[in-house]
This record gives structure tokens, sequence and C-alpha cells, in this order.
């Protein structure tokens, strides 16, 4: 009877851990890495902008 309980407590942390430490981390990552990705995109474009103006 104790394993049992044992194991259901062991999947109830499990499931409490991915949904609200892991998928988290992984969208705020995800958030930066694309607000990182849009300020490069917008520096590349300026560069190409101002470069094919001082001709």
């Amino acid at each position: 009877m104790a394993r049992t309980v044992l194991t259901v407590l062991g999947i109830l942390l499990a499931l409490w851990l991915v949904f609200a430490l892991i998928i988290p981390a992984i969208f705020a990552t995800l958030k930066f890495l694309l607000i990182i990705g849009i300020i490069a995109a917008v520096a590349v474009l300026a560069v190409t902008v101002v470069g094919k103006l001082s001709r």
C-alpha cells in the first residue's frame, strides 16, 4: 500500500515539476530568442538600408 501511495505521489510531483517549472522555462527561452531575433533582423535591415542609401 505504501509503495502505491509513494508511486502516485512521485507521479504527481513529476507532473507538477513539468508544468510548473520546465514548460514555463521553455516558453521564456523561446520568447527571449524571438526578441533577440527580431532585434537582429531590424539591425540587418537598418545596415542594408544605410548601405544602399550611401551609394
